[in-house]
């Protein structure tokens, strides 16, 4: 294959896939005691971001993709763990990446949003814990009740405060404490990308040594189709170093309700089919996601489809 040059630039913008694996590999065992990492490993991407990023660079829209959505598994495809050959079938899209890795993670998704994946990034808990403890003085989390929650251990009370790396896992991966499933887990990892990101802006953006060494950090050094390289990382910190908080927004793809059980994948999420196309029809025409209004309700009060500006999220 051709040698890459650098990271791309379409002219419809640029489309990242960011996933969280749900691995214990490196974490230790007081760590997997102190912050309840002990359970069984899913072998699969707890969280799916798609980020879109502007071709002008001027504007950054980021979608969440549930993890027990219901798509089709493109066929034939043949499974890593088992060795045999799959026809297509329905399944989690949270499934993928256990079954094909991340080229066929890469693949369901591209299908599944009919958006082209120009790069892809995965981050393990490891890397997840090392990279924010790179951060100096922590990421704030801001809280407006208590959040306590026994699966992941995470115990907050009202107000804002900075945590490290292991709190931090905690918290993007709590979703017992405040009644609203994965969605709400979804919207505590939104905010904890742009209150880290702020925290960035403030200090790390500007040095570029501290820069490079957190970017190998969340880079990590395993290999993935089209996996975005530290060096990759760095050209995009560049192209968006001067962009507004207020110029990214996030939201979760438009959900309508939960899916009947299917037999052998069980309780799923399935997403507003025309609100989901509407959403992925202006990424892939380089335009702003739609406002909320512009989406049909969605019968599950938590999965509501309300676009966030990263300026909205940030702790006061």
């Amino acid at each position: 294959p051709l040698p890459r040059q650098g990271l791309p630039s379409p002219g419809k913008g640029l489309n990242l896939l960011v996933v969280g694996i749900d691995s214990r590999k490196g974490v230790t065992p007081q760590e997997k005691e102190r912050f309840r990492l002990g359970g069984k490993e899913c072998d699969c991407t707890d969280v799916m971001m798609l980020v879109h990023v502007s071709a002008r660079n001027d504007r950054v829209d980021v979608v969440s993709l549930p993890r027990d959505s219901l798509v089709s598994f493109p066929d034939p495809h043949r499974d890593r763990r088992t060795g045999k050959l799959h026809q297509a079938h329905q399944a989690k899209i949270n499934g993928a990446w256990a079954e094909g890795g991340s080229a066929y993670a890469v693949e369901v998704v591209e299908a599944a949003t009919g958006l082209p994946v120009h790069r892809y990034l995965e981050i393990d808990f490891r890397r997840f814990m090392d990279t924010v403890d790179r951060v100096d003085g922590g990421v704030p989390i801001c809280t407006e009740k208590a959040l306590v929650d026994p699966a992941t251990g995470i115990d907050l009370q009202p107000g804002t405060r900075p945590v490290g790396g292991g709190e931090a896992l905690q918290y993007v991966r709590s979703r017992k404490a405040d009644g609203e499933m994965d969605f709400g887990r979804i919207r505590k990892q939104q905010k904890f990308v742009v209150n880290t990101l702020e925290q960035l802006r403030e200090g790390v953006l500007n040095d570029p040594g501290r820069l490079r060494r957190l970017a190998a950090t969340l880079r990590g050094t395993g290999a993935a189709e089209r996996g975005i390289s530290a060096t990759e990382l760095l050209e995009l910190a560049a192209r968006l170093r001067d962009l507004p908080a207020d110029r990214t927004r996030f939201a979760t793809v438009p959900v309508r309700g939960f899916n009947p059980v299917v037999e052998g994948v069980g309780s799923t999420v399935g997403w507003d089919e025309k609100g989901a196309a509407e959403v992925f029809r202006r990424l892939r025409e380089d335009r702003s996601l739609p406002a909320a209004d512009e989406v049909a309700a969605s019968k599950v009060p938590a999965a509501a489809y309300r676009p966030a500006s990263g300026a909205s999220l940030i702790c006061p």
